[in-house]
C-alpha cells in the first residue's frame, strides 16, 4: 500500500464525519443520486487532500442562485457578490460572514443533502 493511499472510513476518528459519510452513501443509493457518493468518497480521503475553495473562485465559476457543494472547506479569500447556496464540511469565519453579506446561504453537507436529496442542479467545486 502506497503512502499516498486514501484513508478508509475505518481510519477516520471524527464520529460526525463517519456518520456523515455513511449517510451520504445511503442517500446516494436510496435516491440514485451519484453526487452524494462522489462527495462521500472525497470526504473519505485524507483531510490534507480535501478541497479548499476560496470565495473568489466561487464568484468566478457560479451564477446567481446556484447551489454548490464543497467536499472540504470554504475559505474567505476574495469577494462574493452573488447570492448562492453553499454546502460544505467546514467554512472559515470570514467566508461565513461574506456569504451572509452577499445574501447567500451556507449549509453543512447534511443539511444540503436533506434539502436536495436527489442532488439535482448542484455543482461540485474543489
Amino acid at each position: 500500500m502506497s503512502e499516498e493511499s486514501d484513508m478508509s472510513i475505518e481510519e477516520k476518528t471524527n464520529p460526525n464525519l463517519i456518520s456523515l459519510i455513511k449517510e451520504l452513501k445511503d442517500r446516494a443509493r436510496e435516491k440514485e443520486a451519484p453526487i452524494w457518493r462522489d462527495v462521500a468518497e472525497r470526504l473519505e480521503r485524507s483531510s490534507k487532500h480535501w478541497a479548499e475553495v476560496n470565495l473568489s473562485s466561487i464568484e468566478r465559476n457560479v451564477e446567481e442562485g446556484d447551489t454548490i457543494v464543497v467536499p472540504g472547506k470554504v475559505l474567505g479569500a476574495g469577494i462574493l457578490k452573488k447570492e448562492v447556496t453553499i454546502g460544505a464540511f467546514k467554512a472559515s469565519r470570514s467566508a461565513e460572514e461574506s456569504i451572509a453579506e452577499a445574501g447567500g446561504e451556507l449549509l453543512n453537507l447534511r443539511e444540503l443533502a436533506e434539502r436536495r436529496p436527489e442532488g439535482s442542479d448542484i455543482k461540485i467545486m474543489g
